[in-house]
C-alpha cells in the first residue's frame, strides 16, 4: 500500500491539465513515445496531482528529458534505467524498461544496464555513461576517466543533459520509493 493514496484520475485538480501540458516542450526534438496500450503511470501522476504547482514545474523539466533532451533516446533510456536499477526504483524500472523496449534496447542490454558498467560488450562510450551515473549518485560529480570519454564524443548541452536525466530521476525515484508507491495495474 502506497503511504499517501494517488488521486484516481476523477479527482485530480482542475489545475493538473496545464500540468500536463507542460509535458511538452516548447521545441521537441523527439515525437511522443507511443501510448497506445502502454502503462499510463496513473499512480505517479495521481501522487504529483497533489501537488498540482509542483506537478507544473516538474513536468516542464521533465517534457525536457523526455522530448527536448541532446542525447539520444537510446542514451536517454540508458541513463534512466541505471538510476533505477542503483535506487532499487522498482516502479521506475519497471515502466522504464517498456519505453526501453519501445526505442529498441533488447532484453540483453537492459539486463546488462542493471550489471552496470564493467559488464560485457559495452561499447566505451556506452560504459562511460552508465559510470557516469554511478558516479553522481555515489560521488556527486562525473569522474575525471569518465568525463574525458564523454566530453571527446559530446558537445556541452549533450553533457548538461546527462547531468540533468539523472537528476531528474533521482528526484522521481525518491519520490516513488519514499511515497512506496505500488505498480499500476498496466504495468503488473
Amino acid at each position: 500500500m502506497a503511504r499517501i493514496d494517488p488521486l484516481p484520475l476523477r479527482e485530480w485538480p482542475k489545475e493538473m491539465r496545464p500540468a500536463l501540458a507542460a509535458l511538452t516542450p516548447p521545441v521537441p526534438l523527439h515525437p511522443p513515445m507511443p501510448s497506445e496500450g502502454k502503462p499510463k503511470a496513473l499512480n505517479t501522476l495521481g501522487t504529483l496531482a497533489h501537488h498540482p504547482t509542483l506537478a507544473h514545474a516538474f513536468f516542464t523539466f521533465n517534457g525536457h528529458i523526455q522530448r527536448a533532451t541532446t542525447l539520444t533516446l537510446r542514451q536517454r533510456e540508458i541513463i534512466i534505467l541505471r538510476v533505477a536499477a542503483l535506487r532499487k526504483c522498482y516502479y521506475e524500472w519497471t515502466q522504464h524498461v517498456v519505453m526501453g523496449h519501445d526505442i529498441g534496447l533488447t532484453d540483453d542490454e537492459i539486463t546488462r544496464i542493471a550489471l552496470g558498467p564493467d559488464a560485457p560488450f559495452w561499447d566505451p562510450v556506452e560504459a562511460a555513461l552508465i559510470r557516469a551515473v554511478d558516479e553522481l549518485l555515489t560521488e556527486g560529480a562525473i569522474g575525471a576517466g569518465s568525463w574525458e570519454t564523454l566530453a571527446a564524443k559530446h558537445d556541452t548541452q549533450q553533457l548538461l543533459d546527462i547531468i540533468f536525466t539523472v537528476g531528474a530521476y533521482e528526484t522521481l525515484a525518491l519520490m516513488m520509493r519514499s511515497f512506496e508507491l505500488e505498480l499500476d495495474d498496466d504495468l503488473q
